[in-house]
């Protein structure tokens, strides 16, 4: 209230002076800015405010030192088996060995050589046996036994079977001539063997197979007409094949009945060749 008083003081003279009939009101007007003044206490800390966005990554820090060696794990399941290396390098020669003892084998020689001798025996009596009295032919790979029974196709497949064998596939150029000349020598003028035309599969494909079911392909022994009737889809799967004295095949039905020549692997010993083939 005593501030308000000395302003209307001071407006009364300022109107005094100025010659001014106006009357001092209660207005206040704003005085001058005063001097800043000292800093205050430092207030209570605020509350908590809401987490701001992350930040962008940092720069990648160093790389650490390596640490100890970690405990050892459980066997792991075993690999394939890899592929074989290459070929060492030659080893050092060995020490020499000491030296032998002389044997006496005046005697011992002529034992081996009386055994040579009765093993080349045995070797020309067991020739005379095949090519002889059994009549059989060979090649590196197999025996052929000429069976001088007349058998249907069907009839010749199961015969040569129970001999141990198949009826005989003329599959090179080499056995075909072999089978045709025992044919001819036999004087024979035709005989069945392990070929016959395939039934039409689910595509319509035919052709022809061997008695071991592998398909007919590379060499074929057809005379020129068979040949033409070979390439033509066979009508039905009851058409064999007959090998000719000549060396060459000829279509026969599988009903007729003619004599066959069986085939006998070397590499597996079998007693079923050891009949007579007539």
């Amino acid at each position: 209230m005593t501030g308000l008083l000395v302003l209307c003081v001071f407006s009364v003279v300022f109107n005094d002076i100025s010659a001014s009939t106006e009357v001092c009101t209660n207005t206040l007007l704003p005085g001058a800015k005063g001097d800043q003044g000292e800093i205050g206490e430092e207030g209570d800390q605020g509350k908590l405010g809401k987490n701001g966005p992350p930040g962008l990554p940092g720069v990648s820090g160093e790389m650490g030192l390596e640490g100890d060696v970690g405990h050892t794990g459980k066997m792991g399941p075993i690999g394939d088996k890899g592929n074989k290396g290459d070929t060492g390098l030659e080893g050092p020669s060995g020490l020499k060995g000491k030296p032998g003892t002389t044997c006496d084998c005046g005697r011992y020689r002529k034992v081996v050589g009386q055994l040579d001798v009765n093993v080349g025996k045995l070797r020309k009596a067991v020739k005379f046996v095949k090519n002889v009295i059994l009549g059989l032919k060979e090649t590196e790979e197999s025996y052929y036994l000429l069976v001088k029974e007349p058998k249907r196709f069907r009839e010749a497949l199961i015969n040569c079977k129970l001999r141990g064998g198949t009826l005989a596939m003329p599959k090179t150029s080499n056995t075909n001539r072999l089978m045709a000349d025992y044919v001819s020598q036999a004087g024979l003028t035709r005989v069945y063997v392990g070929l016959q035309a395939q039934s039409k599969d689910a595509v319509g494909a035919s052709g022809y197979v061997y008695a071991d079911s592998s398909p007919l392909q590379g060499f074929a022994a057809w005379s020129q007409e068979e040949e033409v009737n070979s390439r033509v889809s066979p009508t039905t799967n009851s058409s064999c094949v007959e090998l000719l004295s000549t060396g060459t095949w000829s279509h026969v039905e599988c009903e007729a009945t003619l004599f066959f020549i069986c085939e006998f692997p070397k590499s597996r010993r079998r007693g079923g060749a050891g009949g007579e083939g007539n």
